[in-house]
């Protein structure tokens, strides 16, 4: 096996990856939201879901970004490439921090509050 086809496999693993662990998430998430809602409704039960399934949604996201940059970079590194590259990590990258923004109530630049801080996330 030559370096550009076992690059092009990790690449491939890694997409994998991103595509289970936004499923395995979404799945896991369901139980999750009514075992820690502490009896608060389904208002509650809602956001518990939403905010387990945005954090899968933007662990997903980056190993999908990592396996494009590893393909791009060590695979086919020409310009056209590496621009359209680019054009996908800016989309993910507003995705992401769209979800953050969603998932936590604030920007990722932003500091955390105290609680927060401590484990206590915010409803929205």
């Amino acid at each position: 096996m030559d370096f550009r086809s076992t690059i092009e496999a990790i690449g491939q693993y890694v997409d994998i990856a991103g595509v289970a662990a936004m499923v395995i998430g979404a799945l896991v998430s369901i139980p999750l939201a009514f075992r820690r809602t502490n009896g608060g409704g389904p208002i509650s039960v809602y956001r518990s879901y939403r905010q387990r399934l945005g954090r899968s949604i933007l662990l997903g996201l980056e190993l999908l970004v990592a396996a494009d940059i590893i393909r791009t970079v060590a695979v086919t590194p020409t310009l056209d490439s590496v621009a359209v590259l680019a054009v996908i990590v800016a989309i993910r990258t507003f995705l992401s921090f769209s979800l953050e923004l969603e998932i936590t109530g604030r920007w990722p630049w932003q500091k955390a509050s105290p609680s927060e801080r401590l484990g206590n996330v915010p409803t929205p």
